[in-house]
């Protein structure tokens, strides 16, 4: 077996969760302060997902303060400690890149039911 492929194996997260484009999650973020440890939370859209195995990413997008606020968090990365989807959406695409340009409500997504 291929050495990369033995250590990228062993960091792959065991239990994931079922995240599609459209969700509105909340994502549990481990931050390092100095010495101190917290855990803070990002709740938004999901807009993208992008790769596959240990690559394998997600983007979120929330509004604060009137100002667009985009994050991407790996999947399987150590500091992603939980994600919970709050809402599952309805859409038909696979980017939600289009959600750049709306304001307010039209920038919302339909639930799924």
């Amino acid at each position: 077996m291929d050495y990369i492929a033995a250590i990228t194996n062993e960091q792959l997260k065991k239990e994931l969760p079922v995240i599609n484009v459209g969700d509105n999650v909340r994502v549990h973020n481990r931050i390092k302060e100095g010495t101190r440890e917290r855990i803070q939370m990002f709740e938004g859209t999901v807009i993208a997902k992008h790769g596959g195995g240990i690559s394998e990413t997600f983007t979120v997008r929330r509004v604060s303060y009137a100002v667009g606020v985009e994050k991407t968090f790996p999947i399987h990365s150590p500091n992603v400690v939980a994600v919970d989807i709050t809402r599952s959406g309805d859409v038909r695409r696979a980017k939600l890149y289009y959600l750049r340009d709306r304001v307010g409500k039209a920038s919302k997504v339909k639930e799924k039911i």
